[in-house]
């Protein structure tokens, strides 16, 4: 699990193969919460109310980052299934 950020305790993980909407992870204290990348939502799990201010701000401060991470995991499903129906050209003349 690539770890992008830890600060204060928390920990900021983002994975590039997590389906559904673009989020990342947040762990603090052995607890866990999901957060989305637009709108910061709490997508699942929790945290106390301090560590999840700190890590909406953290999400508001690198949302360059987050949002890449998005628009990665877009390309990388666009080239998927793009590659997937095509067949292999042979070079042969």
């Amino acid at each position: 699990m690539p770890r992008v950020s830890e600060f204060y305790g928390i920990a900021i993980y983002m994975y590039f193969r997590d389906h559904g909407v673009p989020h990342f992870h947040a762990v603090y204290a052995g607890q866990e919460a999901v957060l989305s990348i637009r709108g910061l939502r709490v997508l699942e799990g929790r945290l106390p109310q301090r560590a999840l201010a700190l890590v909406r701000a953290w999400g508001r401060l690198h949302l360059d980052v987050t949002k890449n991470h998005a628009a990665s995991r877009r390309s990388r499903r666009s080239k998927r299934s793009t590659t997937a129906g095509e067949r292999p050209t042979s070079s042969v003349a």
